[in-house]
């Protein structure tokens, strides 16, 4: 029997994926565990892990699984996760939700549930490539759901507002078909263990966190 619970959290840019892992990780009283955090403490304290993965990186080559298993191992086996963790951003393929697997098995856990916050690809389009950030103070708007008063200037400081490379929409387009094309394995690999959960992504933030929280329980 399985003692510890993990939950895999997926969902493409502009899904909202941030905001309902931070309300999953304070309901279930699970650490929320994003790979892009462990990547960056690895870098910086200068880990040996750190080291082999910035050998890749300098080279322009992807780490390898392996070493990314093993940073996921070091921080999974601490002692915040004796109950199990909010996984975010790993495993990012079939191969990788694999090796997942056996690593939680050896920590005595397993994935209990995969909620996936779908958000058609239009939706998607128009959130992230509304935004707007303030060259001056930093503050971000978005032409739709949080404008400006004054068009071009920031409320706080009167700063230019700008579009960020990021935020425009040759860019977004890319990163969302990028993301859905290498996740839509990982998503059959779950459906096919029984553990997917679909969450419908296009309504309210606070309605999104109920439909969450309910599937989960």
């Amino acid at each position: 029997m399985s003692l510890k619970t993990f939950i895999v959290l997926l969902g493409p840019p502009g899904a909202g994926k941030g905001t309902q892992a931070q309300v999953i990780s304070e309901k279930l009283k699970l650490p929320h565990i994003s790979s892009g955090d462990i990547f960056r403490e690895n870098l910086k304290g200068q880990t040996e892990l750190g080291k082999l993965a910035k050998g890749y990186m300098d080279k322009g080559e992807l780490v390898p699984d392996d070493v990314t298993i093993s940073m996921i191992r070091d921080r999974l086996s601490r002692s915040d996760c004796s109950t199990g963790a909010l996984l975010d951003g790993f495993p990012r393929t079939p191969t990788q939700a694999e090796a997942l697997a056996s690593l939680l098995s050896s920590l005595d856990g397993s994935v209990k549930a995969v909620p996936y916050i779908n958000v058609p690809e239009h939706i998607l389009i128009e959130r992230l490539t509304g935004r707007w950030t303030c060259r001056s103070c930093g503050q971000v708007y978005h032409e739709k759901f949080n404008p400006s008063k004054v068009q071009g200037k920031c409320d706080f400081c009167a700063g230019e507002l700008y579009q960020r490379d990021d935020d425009k929409a040759e860019t977004v387009t890319r990163r969302i078909h990028v993301y859905l094309e290498q996740t839509q394995p990982l998503i059959d690999f779950y459906q096919q263990r029984g553990v997917l959960l679909e969450v419908d992504g296009t309504l309210s933030i606070e309605q999104v966190s109920v439909d969450l929280l309910t599937a989960l329980s």
